[in-house]
């Protein structure tokens, strides 16, 4: 979906034809699995992908189709990418997320919200190798040192940590309010 600088949507394109140099304002998303210990699925991009290939973030971005739904887009992400099948509500962390950023002549130019997902304890994480070189589990505070510090993170998870800070107390977001909505909704 391309989107106006105001986030109005003014059409649709393919996502090979707009990812270059000049990419257009888009919809996207970005999305942190928890499993019930506090961890977060961390991944590496495949170093094959055309944009920022091999860099470590956040476990699962991507774009909904025309029409679709955050939680059916991410939902759908997450299987393609991981094979994740099992997940609980999805919820929204920074639902005004936006970013611009650059690497190897390609532009990523995003409105990118970002949700929180919970998956159960003995969930089967199938990486895609054309999407996902590494998965790793470590505690959210560890993801927000390496985002800031690593060469490799990802510039989207440099500035969602940043936004995020250093503690986020997962359970009263996945188990809350806005967790029962979300789950009353799907």
């Amino acid at each position: 979906m391309l989107l106006d600088d105001d986030g109005t949507p003014v059409g649709t394109a393919l996502k090979r034809e707009v990812h270059h140099a000049t990419t257009p304002l888009h919809l996207a998303f970005s999305s942190y699995v928890v499993d019930p210990d506090g961890r977060l699925l961390v991944t590496r991009r495949a170093w094959d992908k055309a944009t920022f290939p091999g860099v470590l973030t956040n476990s699962c971005c991507g774009h909904p189709g025309p029409g679709e739904a955050f939680e059916d887009a991410i939902r759908r992400r997450l299987h393609d990418e991981l094979g994740i099948t099992e997940a609980g509500p999805v919820v929204p962390l920074l639902p005004d997320f936006r970013y611009r950023a650059a690497s190897g002549g390609i532009v990523e130019n995003e409105i990118c919200p970002v949700f929180a997902v919970r998956v159960p304890a003995d969930v089967v994480v199938t990486p895609d190798p054309s999407e996902v070189a590494e998965v790793r589990w470590m505690p959210y505070a560890q993801f927000h040192d390496l985002a800031l510090t690593h060469p490799e993170a990802s510039p989207w998870a440099r500035l969602q940590v940043e936004q995020l800070g250093r503690e986020v107390d997962w359970s009263a977001l996945l188990d809350g309010p806005a967790a029962r909505r979300s789950a009353r909704e799907g």
